[in-house]
């Protein structure tokens, strides 16, 4: 699991999230706009050295993995609220992460640049993701049609449907 400190975050010009995770892989991450400043309101409420930990629990020391599943089950039964559709599903870390790379591809992420966010050693690990959406398999069908067709999906004559059954 990664630890994240106070020095991890860096808020300047490109701001990320720089740290040290599994595998002894380094990862930058860039932080958008709105958790930028998420963050830089965090920030000025925590105070010492830029070896402490980022989200401290009461003793000081870092959250541990059960702390940080605990609070994420505890915001995502409070998100039912406004998105109901997340009732009874089980959110985690891994959810989170998986969420996020899925994100990033359909928002036109080059899976090379999502591969290295996520610290993937091949590439093809994150073709995992390319293959759990069907949305974009059909999205790249739909830029491959030929000239001259109607758009949508494709429905077999009824003769082709009865001749299959007959199978």
């Amino acid at each position: 699991m990664i630890a994240l400190t106070l020095g991890d975050i860096h808020l300047t010009t490109a701001p990320h999230v720089a740290c040290h995770g599994k595998g002894r892989k380094d990862r930058i991450t860039p932080l958008t706009s709105q958790t930028r400043a998420v963050m830089r309101a965090w920030l000025t409420e925590q105070t010492g050295q830029p070896s402490d930990p980022l989200f401290p629990a009461r003793t000081g020391h870092r959250l541990s993995r059960d702390a940080i599943e605990h609070r994420l089950a505890k915001h995502a039964t409070t998100a039912t609220t406004g998105c109901p559709s997340l009732n009874g599903k089980r959110v985690t870390m891994h959810t989170l992460r998986h969420t996020a790379a899925m994100r990033l591809l359909h928002a036109g992420v080059d899976t090379t640049v999502i591969a290295l966010w996520l610290g993937h050693e091949q590439v093809a690990t994150t073709g995992i993701y390319l293959h759990a959406d069907l949305a974009l398999k059909e999205q790249a069908l739909a830029r491959t049609k030929p000239p001259n067709t109607k758009p949508g999906r494709y429905h077999a004559p009824d003769t082709l449907i009865t001749f299959l059954d007959g199978l």
